[in-house]
């Protein structure tokens, strides 16, 4: 009886260990999304305005439901202030 617990608990040790590794080897071959943040841009009522890191999904959705006239994304810039000094 003994030896058929071992040979049962080994099976399920190797099946485990086995297990594991196929998964990790499936997420290092999953390709990556990179998402990108950047400034989003809206201008509504003749004023611009700009939020800071967002992605281009998130500025599109925020600036639809802002009711912007006109929206733009720059990837990977920070807002600009339009001026110097602050």
């Amino acid at each position: 009886m003994k030896t058929i617990a071992r040979k049962l608990l080994l099976g399920l040790v190797v099946t485990a260990v086995v297990g594991a590794d196929g998964l990790a080897s499936e997420k290092a071959a999953a390709p990556r999304s990179e998402v990108f943040l950047g400034a989003c841009y809206c201008r509504a009522a003749g004023t611009l305005q700009c939020t800071g890191d967002l992605s281009e999904r998130e500025c599109r959705r925020r600036c639809d439901e802002a009711l912007c006239d006109d929206w733009f994304w720059k990837e990977r810039l920070p807002c600009w202030n339009w001026g110097y000094g602050g």
